[in-house]
This record gives C-alpha cells, sequence and structure tokens, in this order.
C-alpha cells in the first residue's frame, strides 16, 4: 500500500542519519583506530541485520542461500564492507571530514564511467559534460579553490576518498545485478565484510578494545548508518507513489551534512568544499535528468 507522507518522513529520517555519517566517522576516529571502528561498526551491522531478519521472518530463506548466493555475497562483502569502508575511513582519519565526506559524493560519477565497460552502456556529449562539471567540483575541493597554484594539504587522503567512490560504484553495479532479497543480501554481504576485516585486524596486530566512546560511535555507525538508514530506505521507496520523488531528497545529505559538521566539530567550512559540492551535486542532477529523457533501447 502506497502511503507518500509517510514515504517522505522515513526518507528525511533516513537522510538525516546518512548526513552525521561524516561527523560520526571523524569523531569515532578520536578514540579508535580505523580498522578497529571498522570491525566494531560491521560487526554491530551484521547482529542488527540478523535481527531484523529474524522479525520479518526470513530467517528460512536466509537458511535455503544458494552456494552461488554465498560467493556472490564473498565477492560483495570484500568490496562493501571491506574495502570500501576501510579505504574511507583511512581518508577521513587523514583529512577534515567536509573533504572526505564532500569528495565521496563523487560515486554516482565513477558509476557512470563504469557503466561503459561493465554494463555496455553508451554515453551521450551530454552526459560527458555533466561528468565535467562534477570533475570540476572534485577539482575545486581537492585544491582548496586554487585552481592555477595547485596545493593540496594530503593528496593520499584524497586519493583514498575518489578511490572508495570507486569500490561503492562498483559494489552497487554488482550489487544491482543481485536479485535476491535485499536485507538477507546485505546481511550475507556484511557477514563476510566482518570475516575480512577480523582476518586483516588479527594479521597486522591491531586489534584492541577502545574507549568507551569509541564502541559508542562504532556502535551507532554500525546500526544507524549502515544498517536502519538502509532499511528505512526501502521502506520508503516501496511506500513512494514515485521512487523519483523520495530518492531527489537524497541531494539534501551532502550540504546538511557541511552544517552537522560546522556545528558538531568546529570545522570552518570552505567556500571551496560548499562550490565545490555544488558542482558534483550538479552534475549528478543533470546526468540523472538527461538520463531520465532519453529513449528507452
Amino acid at each position: 500500500m502506497k502511503n507518500q507522507n509517510l514515504a517522505y518522513v522515513l526518507a528525511l529520517i533516513t537522510i538525516l542519519f546518512w548526513s552525521t555519517m561524516s561527523s560520526a566517522f571523524k569523531i569515532t576516529l578520536k578514540y579508535i583506530e580505523f580498522k578497529n571502528m571498522l570491525l566494531y561498526a560491521s560487526f554491530c551491522s551484521v547482529i542488527f541485520l540478523f535481527i531484523s531478519i529474524i522479525f520479518q521472518r526470513k530467517f528460512r530463506a536466509l537458511l535455503r542461500s544458494k552456494r552461488k548466493d554465498v560467493l556472490n555475497s564473498a565477492l560483495l562483502g570484500l568490496l562493501n564492507p571491506f574495502a570500501y569502508y576501510l579505504i574511507l575511513f583511512k581518508s577521513y582519519d587523514l583529512l577534515p571530514a567536509q573533504i572526505t565526506g564532500s569528495l565521496n559524493y563523487f560515486w554516482p560519477v565513477v558509476l557512470v564511467l563504469l557503466s561503459i565497460p561493465l554494463l555496455k552502456q553508451k554515453i551521450s556529449y551530454k552526459s560527458i559534460i555533466a561528468l565535467l562539471i562534477s570533475f570540476l567540483g572534485i577539482i575545486v575541493i581537492s585544491t582548496n579553490g586554487k585552481l592555477i597554484s595547485i596545493e593540496t594539504s594530503d593528496i593520499f587522503g584524497i586519493s583514498l576518498a575518489l578511490i572508495s567512490a570507486f569500490f561503492w560504484a562498483l559494489y552497487w553495479i554488482f550489487n544491482v545485478k543481485d536479485k535476491r532479497d535485499d536485507i538477507l543480501k546485505l546481511f550475507t554481504n556484511f557477514c563476510f565484510g566482518f570475516i575480512y576485516v577480523l582476518i586483516i585486524v588479527l594479521i597486522t596486530g591491531d586489534f584492541s578494545i577502545p574507549k568507551t566512546k569509541g564502541i559508542i560511535g562504532s556502535v551507532y555507525i554500525g546500526i544507524f548508518e549502515m544498517g536502519l538508514a538502509f532499511l528505512l530506505w526501502l521502506k520508503a521507496l516501496k511506500l513512494s507513489v514515485n521512487t523519483a520523488k523520495v530518492s531527489n531528497l537524497v541531494f539534501l545529505s551532502p550540504f546538511i551534512a557541511l552544517l552537522i559538521i560546522y556545528l558538531s566539530l568546529g570545522e570552518k567550512i570552505l567556500p571551496s568544499t560548499f562550490i565545490g559540492l555544488l558542482f558534483i551535486v550538479s552534475g549528478i542532477i543533470i546526468q540523472k535528468y538527461i538520463k531520465a529523457s532519453e529513449p528507452a533501447n
């Protein structure tokens, strides 16, 4: 049954959770090493998703998972949460939250680029212009607006933020091809992701029991950013009369995130960050409009 008002409420709650992401990552990293943060967060997400599966009475469906599905989750879990969040958290560890958070929104652009070789999609000159607009936003943010005399605080951190966007886009492409129930798929993906992180932490000898604030932050990230937000977003899409009515609201997230970063972290939001983010989001919106207006093949 469709309920557009409830869909809007759930979508806005989800966007609020996503908007706290950068601040939550940065604050938690003060009290815990980035690999351990992912370890604890992914574990909490696995527990939360398992409880959700029980409440939704999908446990038997989980047990009926085919070998092909399990192997697919082994690959998807390697991309997300393992590679994506591991690289992203390290970038947050190196850079101001506003920089990594803004650069991370570059993933839809990477998605378009990857769709050309992986999904055999053609790209029009209009799409190329939209991509160039988003690329300009990346340059503005990465150089603090100094386009002629390029100075960057941390090239490695910026590279990690962009690489994480690559892994998320790659995960999205393969995830769409997987037709399993969304929550079952996410649960098994995170199970494998948790195992991968645990192996890395044990091999490197970096396992540690963090301070209480580190645990609280990791629990928040695991439940609200990785788990609950995903379920609320899915519910909002199902309740919406038109998915575009809900999905378009996601463009509020990066700008709300900047406000929360300023209020919670005290970071002075650079004009270059805001302007660069405008370019990135504008390019994505233009690309979305072009795709919607193009005739289906």
